[in-house]
Parts: C-alpha cells; sequence; structure tokens
C-alpha cells in the first residue's frame, strides 16, 4: 500500500510533536487538563466549577485540604504522571492564588502525589464543604 505525501506529512508532524507533549509544562498540562473547566483565569463556573482564583491556596493551609487537592476526581483520574500532577499543583497554587500560600507550604512532590492520589474522592462535594468551613474558622481565629 503506497502512503499518499499528505498522510505522510500529518504523520511525521504528528510524531515530531509527541516528545513535546511528553514535556509539556504545568501551564501547557493546565491549558491541556484543566482549562476546559476551570477557564483560561481559574474562574470556573459559579456552582458548579470552583474558583481556583484567591481561593486554592486556602485549602492547603487546613487539614486534609493538601490530600484534598491531589484526591479531586480532574486530578486523581488525571492522565497524567505523578510528576507531572505535583508540577501542576505547585503551578495553579503560584498562579491562581498566591497570596494565601501558608509560609508554612511544602511543595507537592512526585511521592506525595503517589501516595495520596488513590483511591479518588467519592464525597467531593461534603469533603470541600467540610474544607470551606475550616478555613472560614481559621480566618475568623486569625481576625481575633
Amino acid at each position: 500500500m503506497k502512503l499518499s505525501a499528505p498522510i505522510v506529512r500529518i504523520t511525521l508532524l504528528s510524531a515530531l510533536a509527541l516528545p513535546a507533549i511528553a514535556t509539556a509544562d504545568p501551564r501547557t498540562d493546565y491549558i491541556l487538563h484543566c482549562r476546559g473547566c476551570h477557564g483560561p483565569d481559574g474562574a470556573g463556573v459559579h456552582d458548579r466549577i470552583p474558583d481556583f482564583r484567591g481561593q486554592l491556596g486556602k485549602f492547603v493551609g487546613v487539614p486534609g485540604g493538601r490530600e484534598y487537592l491531589i484526591r479531586v476526581p480532574g486530578t486523581s483520574q488525571s492522565e497524567l504522571n505523578d510528576a507531572r500532577i505535583a508540577a501542576l499543583l505547585n503551578w495553579l497554587l503560584r498562579e491562581f492564588s498566591p497570596d494565601q500560600v501558608p509560609r508554612s507550604f511544602a511543595t507537592y512532590t512526585e511521592a506525595e502525589v503517589a501516595h495520596s492520589r488513590r483511591p479518588p474522592l467519592i464525597d467531593v462535594a461534603g469533603v470541600r464543604r467540610q474544607l470551606i468551613n475550616e478555613i472560614a474558622a481559621q480566618d475568623r481565629g486569625s481576625r481575633q
């Protein structure tokens, strides 16, 4: 079977693009894997998809928040490997919520993601509500 020139060109271009995709940076991973729901600016969709802006960093400041960000279905069930998820989480925090990240924050690591990624959360909304209540209580305590 003889391949036409356009098919050969498309196949060659696809093969050349694979290494770029395999070594994508966190911003590119956000664009390819998160932006569709959370939007280009991390705003999400009111009452449906969480807003990252000025909020995400608050989660890593309360017990269970770090694990929550790893175990939400969009993260835990992603096709990204553990190292890329760790890099993406660290980028998300710096990009969308740097002022809310606690000073004591230690960056996510590949090993931490591998350890906490499974099983994924089942009651995402319930855990999120609990964490938001803890964040609110922490905010009230810091104002007193």
